[in-house]
């Protein structure tokens, strides 16, 4: 059986973030709370739910995957043992956790180095994902397949990769690029991947990213850049 450990970056999840680890099956070795400066009660919900938790209080997705990251690299020195797989997952309750099963399978089974969750329009609930988001990940997945004829879909957080595979990606963006980046990096590197059709519902609590105009240019000019970027290499 595989060693799969979950990182969660989660910043003022308090009202989600123990549904969110309560449904993670328990093949999952370890959950891992990494709280992205949070001001509320997010880090002490994530304890009493079992999940290891860090803090990070740089903000930015991206920190907040680098210190999980970081926190895997050093146990796995210290005890000489390192996973097999990471999970990605967001703390705001809009996925499934109970699919983690599912998302693994592919790389248990058939071997393969990368998985994403694709959050299709027949699995999602109305309203789950805003207009900007769902023209965002459409942007992107086009150019994507313009330029290196990929096949993703979509920039889902929920993902699962073999765990030397992502060292290997060196990743390094901080903050709205982290998806694409790893995307972009897996097909740079030829990695195998797939993705997997998943359920989303209307997440708990406001969007940090989507949920703001700042937020969502930013994120589209980041998302945009590393694709060009990467397009032009």
């Amino acid at each position: 059986m595989s060693a799969i450990k979950v990182i969660i970056p989660a910043y003022n999840e308090e009202e989600s973030i123990a549904n969110v680890i309560n449904d993670i099956p328990s093949i999952v070795n370890e959950v891992i709370v990494v709280s992205n400066n949070s001001t509320d009660t997010t880090e002490q919900r994530a304890k009493d739910a079992g999940a290891t938790v860090l803090m990070e209080p740089r903000k930015g997705y991206g920190y907040a995957c680098l210190k999980g990251m970081e926190y895997i690299a050093q146990q796995s020195k210290e005890l000489d043992k390192k996973p097999d797989i990471i999970v990605f997952l967001d703390g705001d309750y809009s996925d499934y956790p109970e699919q983690l099963s599912e998302l693994v399978e592919p790389i248990e089974k058939q071997g393969l180095d990368f998985v994403i969750g694709a959050r299709v329009k027949r699995l999602r609930k109305q309203g789950s994902m805003t207009p900007q988001q769902i023209f965002g990940n459409w942007l992107a997945t086009f150019l994507m397949k313009l330029f290196f004829n990929a096949s993703f879909t979509d920039l889902g957080p929920f993902r699962a990769i073999k765990y030397d595979k992502l060292l290997g990606l060196n990743m390094e963006d901080k903050t709205y690029g982290w998806t694409v980046e790893m995307q972009l990096k897996a097909l740079k590197q030829k990695l195998s991947y797939t993705e997997i059709p998943m359920k989303y519902r209307n997440r708990i609590g406001v969007s940090k990213v989507s949920g703001t105009v700042k937020g969502s240019v930013m994120a589209g000019v980041k998302i945009l850049g590393w694709i060009f970027k990467y397009s032009f290499k």
